[in-house]
């Protein structure tokens, strides 16, 4: 299985493609993407724009956007357990990541490789003497795709690692005094962060015409305002008008985002580019497939019989049942008697284990199932967060019950702040197990040291008790060991 775990795919968004043409957003244009040049005569039109552009989209499909950002952040959470035989994936379990993490080292290189096709796009595209890239204003929307997503990469990398290098031009050289670059503080990084998404939100357009896949592959302005309210959310300072300003930006937005009725629709791989999706990523089969769900789900779905990678935990469990949340419960996990030892859920073979369930199909390795980069969902109850930070206690309940009514839920019953803030980030864990969100919220929340030290969890193979000692230093995981030895300013 290893074999299928590449740290490079070599995969296109035929999709994505193919909106690029100016002649019609239904055309699929044969390009391929440009994300190794570097001379300045590599780049002299639209069409070496488009395709360089392309390249940078591509990085979505690559190894931290299929399935090592939900590992990063429910597996070192309380939502899941690690699995599978890769040591790197215990260490975030058990909260004792490294400097020499092979996964943390692949996500750095991963997101700084798109970064620099990024920053290629944004260097080169302005200088390009082609009138047809000013033909509807395509420069101006490349520039704002682009700078929407170093952004949106950016944003990854400053939620693991804390202070990290800004690079913000391409690389022309190894010399070190252009290579070796001291780390920016957080606060520098959400700045840039910022800066690139209003750039973004004033270059791009609400939707690209009629196409939903094309208007949930690319950036748009509503992308742009929803990463904005994340953004302002998530940041030490956190400025909560903001959040309330871009959340609603986004709500009303011209593009008519809307919760799906059914919450299982969202997964069930029938309803992609559905109305709730802001972004996600275009896998559409053959090369172009994701092989993240063959490492998660059951041998009944993945024809396959060796443990797998991702399992989600007795205290999430618990959290589904203790709201009576069926539907996301069926949503987000399936039981499975299997043939391995599972040291929480089972000490011996043959016993029921649940599998994460927000993936369907493994398809042999060329699964069509997806992440969503933003949905809708996440923007309402940012928005009642915010309402909720602002004072607005009784509007953020009836927000929050937006989202409890989708799932056949009552309204909330939390009456003060304090209640409904910690209501709030419990309809964010239901909301999104599997999708990459839990350590972030309880980063912003506060409480991420006193939920990972009040875990209660026990090796059944050992009857230990597990201890994460979780501090304020295990936040962030280390900037890897290969990094540090490379760039001595990295200190």
């Amino acid at each position: 299985m290893n074999s299928f775990m590449k740290s490079s795919t070599k995969i296109y968004i035929a999709a994505l493609a193919g909106a690029l043409s100016l002649q019609s957003c239904d055309k699929f244009l044969d390009l391929e993407p440009i994300s190794q040049a570097t001379t300045a005569n590599s780049y002299k039109s639209l069409a070496d724009a488009e395709a360089a552009l392309t390249g940078v989209y591509d990085s979505f499909q690559q190894d931290y956007y299929v399935w090592d950002n939900v590992m990063l952040s429910d597996t070192r959470s309380d939502n899941h357990y690690a699995g599978g035989d890769n040591p790197s994936y215990y260490e975030m379990d058990e909260l004792r990541v490294t400097a020499n993490n092979d996964k943390t080292w692949s996500s750095w290189k991963s997101l700084y490789n798109a970064i620099a096709k990024a920053n290629i796009v944004l260097t080169k595209v302005p200088t390009i003497n082609d009138p047809k890239l000013d033909a509807n204003n395509r420069r101006n929307q490349i520039i704002g795709e682009a700078s929407f997503l170093r952004a949106y990469h950016y944003f990854q990398l400053v939620k693991l690692f804390g202070d990290i290098p800004l690079m913000l031009k391409p690389v022309s050289t190894t010399n070190a005094s252009e290579t070796n670059v001291p780390r920016s503080s957080v606060a520098d990084v959400y700045k840039q962060i910022i800066a690139d998404l209003e750039v973004a939100a004033t270059n791009l357009p609400d939707t690209y015409g009629a196409s939903a896949d094309v208007n949930k592959a690319r950036a748009t302005k509503g992308a742009a305002n929803a990463l904005l309210a994340k953004v302002y959310a998530q940041k030490p300072d956190r400025e909560y008008t903001k959040v309330l300003q871009y959340a609603n930006a986004v709500i009303t937005s011209p593009a008519g985002y809307a919760l799906l009725l059914d919450y299982d629709n969202l997964f069930d791989g029938n309803h992609y580019n559905n109305a709730e999706s802001i972004m996600e990523v275009q896998y559409v089969g053959g090369k172009e497939a994701n092989w993240g769900p063959q490492m998660l789900l059951p041998p009944s779905k993945s024809g396959d019989g060796w443990r797998k990678f991702l399992t989600p935990s007795k205290d999430l469990i618990k959290a589904f049942d203790a709201e009576g949340d069926v539907v996301r419960k069926n949503a987000s996990v399936l039981f499975e008697n299997v043939q391995w030892v599972d040291e929480f859920w089972s000490a011996q073979v043959g016993g029921s284990v649940p599998f994460s369930y927000k993936w369907r199909s493994a398809n042999g390795w060329a699964s069509t199932n997806r992440q969503y980069l933003i949905r809708l969902a996440d923007i309402i109850l940012l928005k009642a967060e915010a309402l909720n930070e602002l004072g607005q206690t009784t509007e953020a309940a009836g927000v929050l019950d937006l989202i409890r009514n989708r799932v056949s839920l009552p309204k909330t019953t939390a009456a003060d702040k304090a209640s409904l803030k910690q209501a709030i980030e419990n309809e964010r864990r239901l909301e999104f197990a599997q999708e990459g969100q839990r350590w972030d919220d309880l980063v912003r929340f506060g409480n991420v040291k006193e939920v990972m030290n009040s875990l209660n969890e026990v090796n059944l193979k050992t009857g230990a008790k597990m201890v994460y000692n979780m501090t304020d230093a295990k936040i962030y995981v280390p900037i890897p060991q290969n990094e540090i030895d490379r760039n001595p300013l990295l200190k």
